[in-house]
């Protein structure tokens, strides 16, 4: 066994002359476990919002959406869309027509936008698993119907057992300014028939509705908003997006999932580096207990130092003992802390202790995702701060205490 290790492991369990050693060191070893054990909790939690978000996300949004370049919207033919179609990989297609409107229920008024879908947007999506109240279909009987937000359920007091309509008001377009404004409007009735949940920003925002009642609406005819495709599990969304591409030229904008909510993604990421390095300086803040519990050990076994030496140990020797003596304070409140926080996630991933608060929530408690590149991230930066936090006080022994 290495005889420096083989002491400084001597040192760490064996009680010492002065005890308050022994009861820094057991504060070293605590507040390196807390400080590791908050790493673990507050990554993984951040691992469970960004895989909730994700999730939501999906449910709604397709794996590659088609937008114009430049302006609004774009025209599309049979064709056209035969085209897209055809390309290897896209399995289904959805036509889409998005336009702010203002919607109205009895005296109650909201801005949101229409989203008018193809027939198989309940297949190409997983809106269907996101209703929280009605059934999702868009016809009723050959007549159109609505399925809402919650958000705009909410702020329009709509439900979808009441028989009155919904108004939908939607700006004519090139239509004259005139002494009454609602000539200025296209205006439609449709029936809720389901409510939906997916995330804020789209529950306050959306109401899906038929193309066919969209385009009445806007009076657009071959003119869409977006074409949203849903990819082959066999394929590439990046090797299909790049084939799309070269087919469709450079006046259309080709956005993966990643894509469609780029500046989000940006920001989550952003905001769990910043918390790593937030809580990476609290750990070191709580590794200076190590100084000090070092720096009174080497002073409590000055008599052991002068033995070590008298029997032919080197000064490098000596100054590995107490070095790994730090390292094995890092390393035993580092297991510690990983073991803690792995069970506190487990906790919570099996048994949703801490709920979330408030309603219309899809998932009820607070989501979390342990991932292994995190436990040996941690692990890392825990040792990295335990080896300079240890290598402080031992540098000066050579000064003081190897003459």
């Amino acid at each position: 066994m290495n005889f420096p290790f083989y002491i400084a492991k001597r040192y760490l369990v064996s009680k010492k002359s002065r005890n308050i050693i022994n009861i820094i060191s057991g504060i070293s070893v605590v507040g390196v476990a807390v400080g590791t054990m908050a790493l673990i909790v507050i990554l993984s939690a951040f691992n469970g919002l960004d895989s909730l978000v994700k999730s939501l996300f999906n449910s709604f949004d397709p794996d590659i959406k088609i937008v114009a370049a430049q302006g609004k919207t774009f025209d599309v033919d049979s064709v056209f869309l035969l085209k897209i179609k055809e390309t290897e990989g896209v399995v289904d297609l959805v036509e889409v027509i998005e336009e702010e409107a203002l919607l109205q229920y009895n005296k109650r008024q909201h801005i949101g936008v229409i989203k008018g879908v193809s027939d198989n947007f309940g297949t190409l999506s997983g809106i269907d698993t996101m209703l929280i109240e009605g059934d999702y279909r868009l016809k009723i009987q050959n007549r159109p119907v609505a399925i809402l937000g919650y958000g705009v359920a909410y702020h329009l007091s709509v439900g979808i057992d009441f028989i009155r309509p919904l108004k939908i008001y939607v700006p004519q377009r090139g239509k004259k300014v005139s002494q009454d404004p609602r000539e200025a409007f296209n205006i439609e009735l449709i029936t809720p028939a389901g409510i939906f949940s997916v995330q804020q920003e789209y529950d306050t925002k959306y109401i899906i509705v038929p193309i066919e009642f969209a385009k009445k609406l806007t009076s657009y005819k071959k003119q869409r908003t977006a074409l949203e495709i849903k990819v082959d599990s066999n394929f590439s969304v990046d090797a299909v997006k790049e084939n799309l591409a070269k087919t469709l030229g450079t006046n259309f904008l080709i956005k993966n999932r990643y894509e469609q909510h780029i500046l989000l993604y940006k920001i989550m990421k952003t905001e769990k580096w910043a918390i790593f390095l937030i809580l990476s300086f609290i750990l070191l803040i709580a590794s200076f207990n190590v100084i000090a519990s070092l720096t009174m050990l080497i002073i409590d076994k000055k008599k052991d130092i002068q033995i070590l030496q008298s029997l032919g140990a080197t000064n490098g020797a000596i100054r590995k003992i107490f070095l790994f003596e730090g390292w094995l304070i890092s390393v035993v409140g580092a297991i510690a802390g990983l073991f803690l926080g792995a069970t506190l996630c487990l906790i919570q991933i099996y048994t949703g202790i801490i709920p979330f608060q408030g309603d219309g929530f899809v998932f009820n408690s607070y989501p979390v995702e342990l991932q292994t590149t995190d436990f040996f991230m941690v692990l890392g930066i825990v040792l990295l701060i335990g080896f300079f936090t240890a290598w402080y006080p031992v540098r000066n022994i050579s000064q003081k205490h190897l003459s």
